[in-house]
């Protein structure tokens, strides 16, 4: 670990791991980049990395020409412990009273750290966002699937947390260490933005444009595991909201909140919908496909029904009369959107000639708006504008 000097001004944390092929060139390129009258501090927290991407800093330090505004320091752990966790070392560790996170695969532009480091210097300012999804902002490299995973991930965190940034699954921010003081931090999995902007609840926040680019070398981290450890995350800051709401009010217990995580719910049971239809409607048997249809129909109502009741509505009534007369008025609503979901699907295929796969979707997405409607309103007895 190499020894830093006193009174930096900003820290950039740089996890790391297997990015030996981009790691020397994000330090120089932060190195072209930082403002000429800034002290910075790069703090490299490498989780052992196989290809020896600690160990290729350390080298780089004992050859390089020390530069007076800017050191670098690398973080040796011993395991894979998560890039969240990394983050929170780094913080632990920085010295700067300004702390800047971004990747180290060339994907986050170091050009773009004046605009950033700027934009904190306003009083109102605590925490700056480089968003891809803002006006000006961009993706370019991304598989239709990796947009698309990116895209559920916000809208989840936006309506299942209240959570008002366009992009706060951005892995490039920068932020004054005084807003974390005092707050503890669970950091599971990849999204620590997201744990920051639910906690220190009175930050100032903005968001500024950039062009993501897909990483040239190396391989994406994102994986099954990421996507069980976010669901973790999201789950745990539910939590914690839905617990200081017994005190005050959250924006998250609002119509479009509770709409979220009913079509969250919604798509869970689309899976199962289409996983049974087709199944039963050429894997295991070769039933007509309208009777496939009903039979998925009917295994994904249940399950929605207990996710909506805990998750969406937030009912802990499990009283046997009081949970089957919510269960039958569920189903029967459900039933009206599933009559109304199986003449779609008739017409669409047979009148239309669509592929059935895409016909279903259509029918449930229609059929969507109506259930979350009449199933808040009648099913769990609540306003329908809160």
């Amino acid at each position: 670990m190499r020894k830093h000097g006193t009174g930096t001004q900003v820290s950039i944390i740089i996890p790391t791991y297997n990015e030996s092929q981009n790691i020397l060139d994000v330090l120089r390129s932060i190195e072209r980049h930082l403002p000429a009258n800034m002290k910075a501090q790069a703090i490299v927290v490498d989780d052992n990395s196989p290809d020896g991407t600690g160990k290729i800093v350390e080298d780089y330090l004992e050859n390089v020409k020390k530069i007076a505004n800017y050191t670098i320091d690398v973080i040796h752990r011993k395991t894979k412990e998560g890039l969240s966790s990394a983050i929170l070392k780094g913080i632990q560790y920085a010295t700067g009273n300004t702390i800047v996170v971004m990747d180290s695969d060339l994907s986050h532009p170091p050009s773009l750290l004046p605009k950033m480091l700027d934009a904190l210097k306003h009083p109102k300012c605590d925490i700056v966002i480089a968003s891809r999804y803002v006006n000006g902002g961009s993706i370019t490299g991304w598989t239709m699937k990796r947009k698309i995973m990116s895209k559920a991930a916000t809208f989840i965190a936006k309506h299942g947390l209240g959570v008002g940034q366009k992009d706060p699954m951005s892995g490039f921010f920068a932020f004054k260490k005084q807003i974390i003081q005092g707050l503890k931090f669970d950091a599971i999995g990849y999204k620590m933005l997201l744990e920051i902007l639910v906690k220190a609840k009175n930050a100032n926040v903005l968001e500024i444009p950039y062009a993501f680019t897909d990483r040239k070398f190396g391989t994406s981290k994102v994986d099954f595991g990421t996507a069980k450890d976010y669901f973790r995350s999201v789950w745990k800051l539910y939590k914690l909201g839905r617990s200081a709401a017994k005190e005050e009010k959250r924006p998250s217990v609002s119509f479009f909140s509770k709409a979220g995580r009913f079509y969250t719910v919604g798509a869970t049971g689309l899976a199962i919908n289409y996983l049974m239809s087709s199944l039963f409607s050429g894997v295991i048997s070769n039933l007509w496909y309208i009777h496939a249809t009903i039979i998925g129909i009917a295994v994904s109502m249940s399950g929605n029904f207990f996710l909506n009741k805990v998750w969406t509505f937030e009912d802990r009534n499990f009283g046997r009369r009081h949970t089957m007369l919510q269960y039958c008025k569920f189903i029967g609503f459900s039933s009206l959107g599933a009559l109304a979901q199986l003449s779609m699907v008739y017409l669409l295929v047979d009148q239309y000639k669509i592929q059935y796969p895409l016909a279903l979707v259509a029918a449930v997405a229609c059929s969507a708006l109506s259930n979350f409607i009449l199933n808040k309103k009648w099913t769990f007895k609540e306003k329908i504008w809160s």
